[in-house]
Parts: C-alpha cells; sequence; structure tokens
C-alpha cells in the first residue's frame, strides 16, 4: 500500500497519470472538477490565454512529439515514478525543455531526491514560469518552460540547500545534452 504522503502529499502527481482535460470534458469530470476542486475557470470566466515565444496549435505539437511526451507537455499529464531514463543521469550537461529545447536546468543542480522523478534544486536564468495549480484540490505551484509553456512538473519546498527546493520534473518533458569535453 502506498504511503499517506504518497497519496496526499508531495507526490500525489503520480495518481494524475490521466490526461485531465478529457476528464474534465466528460459530465463526470466537470460536475467533479466544479465540485471538488473548485475551478473558477470551470465555473465561470475561462482564465486569459497566454502567450508564449514558441506557440503552435495542437495539431502541430501531436505532430512534433511522441504522444506519451504530447501527455505531459501539453495536456499536464504524469509519467509514472522511476520510470524516465533521467532519474539515472549523472553525467555533466544541461537539461533543456523536450518541446522546444530551451536550457532548463543544470546537471549540477540535480540531486537524487528519491521521488522516482528527476529533481533539480535550482533551474537556469530566465528558463521556467510558475502557475498555481489547485487538480488535487489543495494548491502546488506548477512549472513550465517559459519558451513553450510546456508542463514540466511541481516545485516543492522540501529541497536541499541552497535553495531549499524540489523542482520535480517529468523525465518525459525533458531532454539531455552532456556537456563538450
Amino acid at each position: 500500500m502506498k504511503s499517506a504522503a504518497m497519496l496526499h502529499g508531495r507526490e500525489g502527481d503520480w495518481m494524475m497519470h490521466i490526461d485531465r482535460r478529457r476528464f474534465i470534458g466528460s459530465g463526470a469530470g466537470a460536475a467533479s472538477a466544479v465540485a471538488l476542486l473548485g475551478w473558477s475557470s470551470v465555473a465561470g470566466a475561462a482564465a486569459p490565454a497566454k502567450t508564449f515565444a514558441v506557440s503552435l496549435s495542437d495539431a502541430e505539437w501531436r505532430k512534433r512529439l511522441a504522444p506519451d511526451v504530447y501527455a505531459v507537455l501539453r495536456k499536464e499529464s504524469t509519467e509514472p515514478p522511476y520510470s524516465s531514463p533521467l532519474n539515472k543521469e549523472h553525467r555533466a550537461g544541461t537539461f533543456f525543455c523536450a518541446g522546444c529545447r530551451l536550457p532548463l536546468y543544470s546537471s549540477t543542480t540535480k540531486f537524487e531526491s528519491g521521488t522516482g522523478w528527476p529533481s533539480f534544486f535550482r533551474p537556469l536564468p530566465n528558463a521556467i514560469g510558475t502557475s498555481t495549480d489547485n487538480q488535487l484540490g489543495y494548491p502546488r505551484t506548477e512549472v513550465h518552460c517559459r519558451r513553450c509553456g510546456g508542463h514540466l512538473g511541481h516545485v516543492f519546498n522540501d529541497g536541499p540547500k541552497p535553495t531549499g527546493l524540489r523542482y520535480c520534473m517529468n523525465g518525459l518533458a525533458l531532454g539531455f545534452a552532456p556537456a563538450r569535453a
């Protein structure tokens, strides 16, 4: 059985592997979203659309990305814990957005969090954006690519020094470029 922390705490993401937008589009999903999550954008006016330097149509994103990468980056899905090969990536280099290749994290900020997802304590300057995510019924800070808006994961206040932050990222949302020798 999963621990309470895995079911409700900082690692509740693993439960959200379904396509949230498809769930909300269903009658039961919409009613659940309004009743349980209190999304004002579902019950009232839609949130204004954000624009990004790299902006493609949904069809163009689907053509560009593998289905599982598309689900994470464009539909805010979450990959299963311990499924990413990037968990074991320990070479010097840079982790970048799988959607637009913007450099996001230096390998010098990667650490083993024990959560099952690649984790970092600091992004590169001007690499990410954040927003509030209430999809599990409580607020979390969602992390997205500053350039294309792709969903990367979430940031939590339980990381190591010097920042005390844990940027818990989906490996499918990232690529890796080794440092040149």
